[in-house]
């Protein structure tokens, strides 16, 4: 068997060019652009190249994306301050900060305190505990960016995870807790076929790791290991999503041991242009909802 690879980059890429006309038409209809602004502390290349990107992929579709930038030794005062002028801004929709934020510099930061002070109604990244709270009842109103870009791939790419195991590797707020959430709920925002599964979290501590990774029919991997998962820790025929991306050499490889993997998987994502594009675009669809939450449209 060889797996189909799923293309996240053309999916991101329908994803956004939809996005681009519901923007047009939002603004048409005599509200401003959208706007996304973006806190990058201190000089980190990786998060400098993020931050690029999104102001990039906000350019396309319309997004008036700001970049606020601060030295890595600003303090938490500092860019509590930020937080609090762009919390009243009306101009803008959308607040997120670039993570992870600077250490070494001499300067603490409190990462918690910092995503706790972002308006939950200006919270694109859904990070906010509220936003969370709201997507473990079922009803959110914004949902996180990886594991949304997840489930428009499963849904967009025709895989259905109802009624059948998931094993998510990864217990972060970020991703694996918030993915387990959704694939557990009724229905999301690609109907009941990419829910209703029976889902396991999994983590670097767990008991029989590989035992449990092979019975799963998906395997979402997001533990933040180089090639953790390999080849022999996965059930034929199951869908593979790997989140992680790793910088080994001068390779970038993510979670899952791709060449092992794909011999044995019936669908598996790439790393890099898996999961990666598709989160930016779910962070853009957040904006524009942002926008019309607030505007009340």
């Amino acid at each position: 068997m060889t797996a189909v690879i799923l293309d996240g980059k053309q999916v991101a890429a329908e994803i956004r060019a939809d996005l681009a006309k519901e923007v047009a038409d939002f603004v048409a209809g005599g509200a401003p652009p959208p706007c996304l602004a973006a806190v990058l502390v201190g000089e980190d290349p990786a998060s400098q190249v993020y931050v690029r990107n999104k102001a990039r992929a906000c350019e396309k579709a319309g997004i008036d994306g700001r970049t606020h930038r601060l030295p890595a030794d600003a303090g938490q005062d500092e860019l509590m301050a930020l937080i609090a002028e762009l919390n009243t801004d009306t101009n803008v929709n959308g607040i997120l900060v670039q993570l992870p934020l600077p250490t070494g510099s001499g300067v603490e930061y409190d990462e918690r305190e910092i995503l706790d002070a972002i308006d939950p109604l200006k919270d694109v990244d859904a990070f906010s505990p509220v936003n969370v709270g709201l997507l473990m009842q079922g009803r959110p109103r914004f949902l996180p960016c990886t594991p949304h870009g997840i489930v428009q791939l499963l849904g967009r790419s025709n895989l259905s995870v109802a009624g059948k195991k998931v094993c998510v590797v990864g217990r972060s707020d970020i991703v694996g807790k918030p993915m387990a959430m959704m694939l557990a709920q009724k229905t999301g925002s690609c109907g009941p076929d990419v829910a209703n599964a029976t889902v396991t979290i999994a983590h670097s501590r767990t008991a029989n790791l590989a035992d449990v990774c092979r019975d799963a029919d998906c395997l979402i991997a997001a533990i933040g290991r180089p090639e953790m998962i390999t080849g022999d820790m996965i059930k034929p025929g199951a869908i593979v999503i790997d989140v992680g991306i790793n910088r080994v050499g001068d390779k970038l490889v993510g979670d899952v041991a791709f060449d092992q993997a794909k011999d044995v998987a019936s669908a598996i994502t790439p790393v890099p242009g898996g999961v990666g594009p598709l989160t930016i675009a779910m962070l853009l669809h957040n904006t524009l909802a942002a926008a019309k939450l607030q505007s009340g449209r």
